[in-house]
């Protein structure tokens, strides 16, 4: 039993970064920079969406009372979701939502990659799908942090604000408790201190690819991990939640 909780709150951590970083990059949805960006956005949206949804049908196998992905997503408070605070962040500018998708993708690809080794067989399952979405997630918003970053004065600017103000927040992705730990030792899951060098080096790359700098300060915004917020999560749950609680149990 300790280890199936164990497993549902490193599922669930998986799944609330899928679904509210996907609700964010569905808000570009029409407002893209150029046609084909607006649906390159929307289609990583939808993969995020649907890696959510087969997540969270596991979690709730691992749960065993009975609710289902839609109740998982859409109606719980907001101090029980386990998303890291960077995906919560607003989108701002583009080169906001670059930045923030390129530290997502750089943490998920390896992420993925190693969960396709787990003895679990859903897990590696979601991950083997999942990988192969995610190496296109990376390419995209790698291939953009360099085209800001080695572009004009104003796009390597606004690239260099946004990794300076999103950096503060990445650290989080590599949390973990004693549940984690518990995990490692039984051989279920990778350390993150593994994920992490690979995260370090691809962002490091990239970025002086892109001529851009890692920023200087050590700043540490923490506590999505444990169901503390930003003031901007509770907006997108207000917009996430609206249908299933104005209309209780609807399906589509």
């Amino acid at each position: 039993m300790m280890q199936e909780a164990a497993l549902f709150e490193y599922i669930l951590r998986l799944s609330d970064d899928s679904l509210i970083l996907g609700q964010r990059l569905g808000e570009w949805c029409g407002h893209g920079p150029i046609l084909e960006e607006d649906i390159a956005i929307t289609n990583i949206a939808l993969d995020l969406i649907g890696q959510a949804i087969s997540l969270y049908d596991f979690a709730a196998t691992l749960e065993g009372q009975g609710r289902n992905h839609d109740q998982l997503a859409y109606l719980r408070y907001e101090n029980e979701y386990k998303n890291a605070l960077l995906v919560e962040q607003p989108n701002g500018d583009f080169a906001m939502t670059i930045v923030r998708q390129f530290f997502f993708d750089a943490f998920r690809l390896p992420l993925w990659e190693a969960l396709m080794q787990s003895p679990i067989e859903q897990i590696a399952a979601i991950a083997a799908k999942s990988v192969k979405e995610t190496r296109y997630h990376l390419k995209h918003s790698s291939e953009w942090v360099v085209r800001l970053g080695d572009g004009t004065e104003e796009s390597h600017q606004r690239a260099q604000d946004a990794i300076d103000h999103l950096w503060r927040y990445t650290n989080e992705l590599f949390y973990e408790n004693a549940h984690d730990h518990s995990l490692h030792a039984a051989g279920l899951v990778p350390k993150l201190e593994i994920i992490q060098a690979k995260w370090n080096q691809t962002v490091k790359d990239i970025l002086a690819e892109a001529t851009l700098s890692v920023p200087a300060h050590n700043w540490k915004f923490e506590g999505g991990r444990e169901g503390r917020h930003s003031e901007h999560m509770g907006y997108i749950l207000s917009d996430l939640q609206y249908m299933q609680r104005a209309y209780p149990n609807m399906e589509w």
